[in-house]
């Protein structure tokens, strides 16, 4: 082995002198400019305002929820003829009471025959006012004889209709 070779005491001085490459800090991920900063903030807020308003929806359609579930069961009693004049009336006492959740009281409760057809028609967005008027004008004031002998396909589509305006209906605010 040989020895190693000598530098002339320039290149030694050179060397000597240089320095470890230094890093730079990591780059922060928080805002540089305060400009950047506002719209991080408005960018949050519009998202917990966003996150607000479904949770209020949310909460504001829990009758809506609760009448669909109402719903179905009355609709297993429904195909069976034994149990379709009940069911029928429960239909119908369903829509009454996701009426009196959605509006006042005294602008619901007291509605009954035409006025509570008519309110029913003026707040359905869909068409399902003609087979709820059935319903209401025909069937749940008919005997239980005549009811038990309505064909399946009927009683689907007071269903179908009933379902159509709990899910659609309007609701002023």
């Amino acid at each position: 082995m040989e020895p190693p070779a000598r530098l002339d005491p320039m290149t030694e001085a050179a060397l000597r002198s240089l320095h470890d490459i230094v890093v730079p800090a990591p780059v922060s991920w928080w805002p540089q400019t305060w400009g950047w900063a506002l719209v991080a903030g408005l960018l949050a807020f519009a998202i917990l305002l966003v996150i607000f308003r479904w949770i209020r929806r949310y909460r504001a359609n829990t009758y809506r929820r609760e009448a669909l579930t109402l719903l179905e069961g009355i609709s297993e009693r429904l195909r069976h003829p034994a149990t379709r004049p009940d069911a029928i009336q429960d239909l119908a006492e369903v829509l009454k009471r996701a009426a009196l959740a959605a509006w006042p009281r005294d602008e619901v409760a007291s509605l009954s025959g035409d006025g509570w057809v008519r309110f029913l028609d003026a707040h359905d967005e869909d068409g399902a006012g003609d087979t709820l008027e059935r319903l209401l004008d025909d069937f749940e004031y008919h005997g239980a004889e005549i009811v038990a002998d309505l064909p399946s396909n009927v009683c689907g589509d007071l269903v179908i209709a009933a379902r159509k305006w709990i899910e659609q209906h309007h609701v002023s605010a």
